[in-house]
């Protein structure tokens, strides 16, 4: 290695130069900086990329609606949750299918493919006439979308030990806040080009977007890699490296297509306890998302500055978003940070819940930032707990689709719990979010706990047994089952 070397990369030296001096045992292998750095440079800012037009085309129905599309296609009642809600189902039910097909089919072709579907799917939008119109798009977009957010989360455990994916995870979800932030702002813009062309300004906020992603998709043709071991960017020598600690990250863990593995994920309670966790927190980030302009536009302010006063909230969560998953990975540990963050969320509601346009419309605002803060980063830190205690290749993915899945459905409940008769204060929809962030908060709790007792009794079993690292190949089957399997707190 030439030049000056950072901090990182001198205690890799001393590290490394052990591991090397204790060869033929499985021990964890840390990643040379320089490398994980250049991975990053060429995955992370392409996948949030991708990431964010994801959000941004799912979420960008509430500032149409803030647009006219309201009022232009008669979105009276509860019509305008019914076309929010029914995107989930398909989004939903696919997460799982998706995300095995991805184990099968090389990434740079499975995710631009379905990037190209959505877009086209987004761009359609632009001409819709009538409710029955929007319901059948938001259908179809669900579908189309479903294998992206999973899909890249899963793309991350292919190139990530289990205890560096919070970071990264974290980082392509951030584009999540931007893209808030970015979608208010760009909304903003766009109306001013109403009339234009005969479209109205919710109609540009389709094309434009949609044409937006088919854009990228064909980038991440392009330029997405797909495994370390195939790599461009990484000489020879990286390439070994990488794959050769990835490798000893997962020794004892199956790689295999099985079908048994699926089930397995599927029977596990604590997927479902997992899922769970991921519900309590997924559930307000899309209420959040979906009705943050609406909120902004009940505590009195106009509705083209509400669309630009969603900028802060998600920037800050941005930040926080960032810092949260970075920590995680330093101290390798999640459910800390998963109960601070629903802690943080359940008092930005609060806030919400005791204020309105009379009653210091201010401290609400204030909440809403607080409650971004709070949120957005439990998301990826949830993703990278439950994939990190998953087991095995396939199991990581399965296990990312059901938490996606299950948890997603949480759109649903979301885009009812926010109604036209509650304004201004919203209290049903603001009591139903701090519930489920209670419930993210207690079953984190519980999940330290259980995970803590299983590490002791694999523990106290090697121990009696004399089972060490050498003899990973044993039990390379038997997963989370393992003794040396050791779960993430």
């Amino acid at each position: 290695m030439t030049g000056t070397s950072t901090k990182d990369e001198k205690d890799w030296e001393k590290t490394s130069d052990a591991f090397e001096s204790t060869s033929g045992d499985e021990e964890p292998m840390p990643v040379n900086p320089r490398i994980r750095r250049k991975v990053d440079l060429h995955l992370i800012p392409l996948i949030a990329i991708l990431y964010l037009c994801s959000f941004l085309d799912r979420g960008n129905i509430g500032n149409a609606r803030v647009a006219g599309m309201g009022t232009d296609l008669n979105l009276t009642g509860i019509k305008y949750q019914i076309a929010a809600a029914v995107f989930f189902i398909p989004y939903s039910i696919m997460e799982i299918p998706c995300n095995i097909m991805l184990k099968l089919v090389r990434p740079s072709i499975w995710i631009p493919g379905i990037m190209v579907a959505w877009g086209l799917v987004m761009v359609m939008m632009t001409f819709i006439k009538s409710f029955q119109g929007l319901v059948i798009a938001r259908v179809f977009l669900g579908l189309t979308e479903a294998g992206l957010p999973p899909g890249v989360a899963f793309f991350v455990t292919i190139w990530y030990r289990r205890v560096d994916q919070a970071r990264p995870i974290s980082l392509y979800f951030s584009s999540a806040t931007i893209a808030g932030a970015f979608g208010g702002l760009f909304a903003y813009l766009l109306q001013k080009l109403n009339g234009r062309a005969g479209l109205r300004g919710w109609q540009w906020i389709f094309l434009i977007e949609g044409l937006g992603t088919i854009f990228f998709a064909a980038i991440a043709f392009w330029k997405l890699p797909d495994y370390p071991s195939t790599a461009k960017f990484l000489t020879n020598d990286e390439r070994e490296h990488l794959v050769e600690a990835l490798k000893r990250d997962n020794a004892g863990e199956p790689s295999h297509f099985e079908r048994k593995f699926i089930w397995e994920t599927l029977k596990d309670s604590k997927s479902w306890m997992q899922t769970l966790i991921f519900l309590g927190t997924v559930m307000p980030l899309y209420a959040f998302s979906l009705f943050l302009p609406t909120i902004i536009t009940a505590l009195g302010y106009k509705a083209n500055i509400a669309q630009l006063m969603t900028i802060p909230p998600y920037a800050i969560g941005c930040v926080f978003t960032i810092g949260a998953g970075t920590l995680s990975d330093r101290y390798k540990m999640r459910g800390p940070f998963v109960m601070g963050g629903a802690l943080l969320g359940i008092i930005g509601y609060a806030m919400l819940y005791a204020t309105s346009p009379t009653n210091h419309p201010g401290v609400g605002y204030a909440g809403s930032i607080i409650a971004a803060c709070g949120v957005f980063p439990t998301i990826p830190i949830i993703l990278a707990w439950g994939s990190g205690n998953a087991g095995s290749s396939l199991k990581k993915a399965v296990t990312i689709g059901l938490l996606s899945g299950v948890g997603n459905l949480g759109g649903i409940c979301s885009s009812f719990i926010y109604r036209t008769k509650d304004t201004p204060r919203f209290h049903l929809g603001h009591s139903i979010v701090i519930s489920f962030l209670c419930m993210a908060f207690t079953l984190s709790a519980f999940a330290m706990y259980l995970y803590d007792r299983l590490n002791k009794q694999k523990e106290e079993q090697c121990i009696k047994e004399g089972i060490d690292s050498s003899r990973k190949t044993e039990f390379a089957l038997m997963g989370t089952n393992s003794p040396l399997f050791r779960y993430v707190l």
